[in-house]
């Protein structure tokens, strides 16, 4: 899925909403543990209930790697269950030496070898360009390079100041000459709300994958003040917020409920931004 495609999806649901399906056993309602794999059945209904109205899904691969080989299969049973046209993220912030990097690659990319081929995925930049390449060397893929996170610890390396401010700014400089916007997004916290003016004069027209709206404390209004350009340019991750609305039979349809605030919300400020 390229931009304009991914802007179009957008469009089309009045939605720039991405559900992450951080999915543990724990937390899936007792009713489903009749089933083989429970976690499956609870990623799939959950699909059912919001797949209208959402662009996105972001399975975080840590929840599904936890669980050996039976995590690994309900994470490839989940991506294969998402509709085509809905934006696949393998939410693994992956990132080593080249040749390591190029086995993560085929391993969420390359459907021959893996059984996934998700669309995208978030990758840290610490090890520099030749420990990301290996992810752009899928010309029809995207990396999703970590920025500027919405937690506490971000303040450790990624505000510190530099010789020429400060290090999430030379990560989004340095990087936008590895790719082009047609390529390349960035993850950026919705808790540093006060930080996207800046970020959208680095990056005016990367996507941004936005976590931290709802149960992180984050607020939409004012990642979208500043975050939004002429092809919306985010994607708002949503996890314990919607997936977990409800621990009882009516999960799905309370996560639902929960989808569509945020979907209307996002309809208004496509609507008031002329992007509809």
């Amino acid at each position: 899925m390229n931009k304009a495609q991914l802007f179009e999806q957008i469009q089309k649901k009045r939605s720039f909403l991405c559900v992450g399906l951080d999915t543990v056993l724990e937390k899936v309602p007792q009713h489903l543990l009749k089933y083989k794999d429970p976690i499956l059945e609870f990623n799939k209904q959950i699909i059912d209930a919001t797949k209208d109205l959402c662009v996105a899904y972001k399975p975080n691969t840590a929840f599904y790697e936890a669980r050996g080989v039976q995590g690994w299969q309900s994470l490839i049973d989940t991506w294969a269950y998402i509709p085509n046209s809905i934006f696949t993220i393998a939410d693994a912030k992956r990132g080593d030496i080249g040749n390591t990097s190029a086995m993560y690659a085929d391993a969420f990319f390359n459907a021959e070898k893996s059984g996934m081929s998700f669309d995208s995925i978030t990758v840290a930049p610490y090890m520099g360009e030749d420990s990301v390449s290996p992810f752009l060397n899928h010309p029809d893929k995207w990396v999703i390079l970590l920025a500027l996170t919405s937690n506490s610890g971000h303040r450790d390396f990624q505000t510190q100041a530099i010789t020429n401010g400060k290090l999430y700014e030379e990560v989004i400089r340095v990087s936008s000459t590895w790719a082009n916007s047609e390529q390349l997004m960035y993850v950026v916290g919705a808790t540093r709300g006060n930080e996207f003016e800046n970020i959208r004069r680095l990056a005016p027209d990367n996507f941004l994958l936005v976590p931290g709206v709802g149960a992180q404390g984050g607020n939409l209004a004012d990642v979208c003040e500043y975050g939004l350009n002429d092809q919306c340019g985010l994607l708002i991750n949503s996890s314990r917020g919607i997936i977990y609305a409800s621990s009882g039979e009516d999960f799905a349809e309370k996560a639902r409920e929960e989808a569509l605030k945020l979907q209307q919300e996002m309809e208004q400020i496509l609507l008031e931004n002329g992007l509809l």
